[in-house]
């Protein structure tokens, strides 16, 4: 699959059919750390919000998104920041 980073990143939660899904290439801040590489998109913030993670607890909402971006998790997506909701979650969470 061809594209930025977080075009591979919104693709593949795409599965999760989010009802708000923010994706934030926050790799500038980390210049310079281990992991981050010159022309950046290593370190992301996501925010999902999706009722796919209904029933499920927080550590399992984030194997489930590591899962889906394992191809990009080995290929240079070095930090994943992971704020994971369910609707009623996110509603409240205002």
């Amino acid at each position: 699959m061809s594209g930025s980073v977080a075009e591979r990143i919104r693709s593949k939660l795409a599965t999760l059919r989010p009802t708000r899904l923010a994706i934030h290439d926050d790799s500038g801040r980390h210049a310079g750390h281990a992991g981050a590489r010159p022309g950046g998109e290593s370190h992301f913030r996501l925010e999902i919000v999706s009722s796919a993670f209904a029933g499920e607890s927080r550590v399992s909402r984030q194997r489930r998104v590591y899962a889906l971006l394992a191809d990009e998790l080995q290929s240079g997506l070095h930090a994943l920041q992971l704020t994971t909701l369910t609707p009623d979650e996110d509603r409240g969470a205002g």
